[in-house]
């Protein structure tokens, strides 16, 4: 720290260093389900929002892979389990049930990445990463609530219905 309170520029810490990475992977996660959904989704709504997410972390991607690159946090480049595990379900369903699937997904992983980033601006050292962390948590936000209204509209249940209802 330079002075009490303020955090240092690129001086990382093990918080940063899993915020970086995780997410990266995150990112990684959202281009590859957009670009699927992209493809498979049948409701026009969820195309949009799939291509919304291939622009947005993508953008988001290139920002982090240069904060990273800086600080010298390596960030992942292929799909980890647990993602890999949703990208296997997304693709064996087709049409209405995938839509509903996709979206379920993206509630879940953007409630995960909102608290995230606010974990990152509370526990960072690295203040490009904080203020990196800062600026994606409206967007994500944005997002969340795209994904929820989906799901309503898609199902006619609440979100938060969906995700009880049909559990993993």
């Amino acid at each position: 720290m330079q002075e009490p309170g303020v955090p240092a520029a690129h001086q990382t810490n093990n918080q940063d260093r899993l915020f970086a990475q995780l997410a990266a992977a995150g990112g990684l996660a959202e281009v590859d389900f957009g670009k699927l959904a992209g493809a498979k989704a049948a409701n026009a709504d969820v195309k949009e929002f799939a291509q919304a997410m291939v622009h947005d972390h993508s953008d988001a991607n290139s920002k982090l892979k240069v904060l990273a690159d800086s600080a010298k946090i390596p960030l992942p480049d292929a799909l980890d389990a647990d993602h890999k595990a949703i990208r296997q379900k997304l693709d064996t369903v087709e049409g209405h049930a995938f839509d509903v699937a996709y979206i379920r997904a993206q509630i879940i992983d953007h409630q995960k990445t909102a608290q995230m980033l606010a974990w990152e601006i509370g526990s960072g050292q690295d203040a490009q990463l904080q203020k990196y962390a800062a600026a994606t948590l409206p967007v994500v936000m944005n997002h969340l609530r795209m994904a929820q209204n989906l799901a309503s509209a898609l199902t006619g249940q609440a979100s938060r219905e969906i995700v009880a209802v049909h559990p993993k």
